[in-house]
């Protein structure tokens, strides 16, 4: 089967599962998406992964990728490989030395890892067909849109963030760091870009 390249497009709560987050993925060279609901210990995994933050212990994920390089193992490619009864299967396709080895992998998971080793994600054009969907024109904006209005935070939360200086700010972004605190430390990184930016 001809596997197809997918990328990761954007992360908001899940609108059908409200303790979990859907992950949308995008096919590089046309207009399906496949959203992918995952709880929100991976969600906030593989934002970490994607933002570059570095906590001052590593997470589960971080840990297995230092095992896999420890033991010069190296995470070429993640497949999402089967759809059965509304549940997502992938595998691990891994290298050591030469020699290929797949691990089956919840789908969470084997996203959290590519998005640190920076590996291709691959899936079947019958999963594609069966679970993915297509936008049109204006429709990609929308949810361009909606991504990211659902990964801001609050008004209430940019108007407390925006009365502190840069000083200050990056004062917290370290205390935040030090206590695991990611979801906040997003915000605060995003209250800084915004005054970069401006």
């Amino acid at each position: 089967m001809n596997k197809i390249e997918l990328q990761v497009m954007a992360i908001s709560r899940s609108v059908t599962q409200s303790a979990n987050y859907a992950v949308v993925l995008g096919e590089l060279s046309g207009p399906r998406r496949l959203p992918v609901i995952i709880g929100s210990t991976e969600a906030q995994a593989i934002a970490i992964a994607i933002e570059g933050m570095q906590g001052q212990r590593p997470l589960t994920h971080d840990l297995f990728k230092n095992t896999l390089e420890t033991l010069r193992t190296e995470l070429r490619e993640v497949i999402i490989s089967d759809l059965r009864e509304g549940i997502f299967f992938a595998r691990l396709v891994l290298d050591r030395d030469g020699e290929i080895i797949e691990v089956d992998s919840r789908t969470s998971d084997a996203l959290a890892l590519a998005t640190r080793f920076e590996c291709p994600i691959y899936t079947y054009e019958n999963i594609l067909e069966s679970a993915g969907i297509v936008l049109e024109g204006d429709e990609e904006a929308d949810e361009d849109d909606n991504m990211e209005m659902a990964d801001r935070q609050p008004e209430k939360q940019k108007d407390t963030l925006s009365s502190f200086n840069v000083g200050e700010l990056n004062h917290m972004l370290e205390e935040v760091l030090s206590q695991e605190n990611y979801e906040r430390a997003a915000e605060i990184r995003d209250e800084l870009n915004r005054r970069k930016s401006n």
